[in-house]
């Protein structure tokens, strides 16, 4: 099973678009599943449902630095090479997505979002792209740590 599937099966489960990217990876960066887990519940709806950045971008990103943060605060070079990355990581999944932003993603308007969750039934898969969106970043990602 490659990390994009294995993320897209995490999501299904129920688990939010972060959760899900940052968990496929769980066992590459070196976390384990319930840590990886619970330190990415809050990226889940684009930040808490506020439909900021996509929590499958926020996962992907999180995998990144978890196997790739610099070490040296103090190296300007070595954060400017790491923020390329990042940076490049985000513009694939925009490339291919148009957007790397929850709301726009999901046509959403901009403003406050109720905080609760919608439940996840099949209604709710069919209208939602997220799966994709998740199984996305998961392959960007994958793709990428190969080079």
């Amino acid at each position: 099973m490659t990390k994009a599937q294995k993320a897209k099966e995490l999501f299904m489960q129920g688990h939010n678009c972060a959760q899900a990217v940052l968990c496929a990876f769980a066992d590459e960066v070196g976390m384990d599943s319930a840590t990886a887990l619970a330190a990415s519940a809050c990226f889940g709806g684009g930040l808490g449902r506020q439909r900021e950045v996509c929590g499958a971008v926020s996962g992907m990103c999180m995998a990144f630095s978890l196997k790739h943060a610099p070490k040296d605060p103090t190296d300007q070079a070595q954060k400017a090479a790491f923020y390329a990355h990042i940076q490049e990581l985000c513009n694939r999944f925009k490339k291919e997505n148009g957007s790397i932003i929850c709301r726009e993603l999901l046509g959403l308007p901009a403003g406050p979002q109720d905080p609760t969750p919608q439940p996840r039934t099949p209604a709710y898969y069919d209208h939602r792209t997220c799966a994709q969106k998740v199984e996305c970043a998961a392959a960007i990602l994958e793709e990428y740590l190969k080079k």
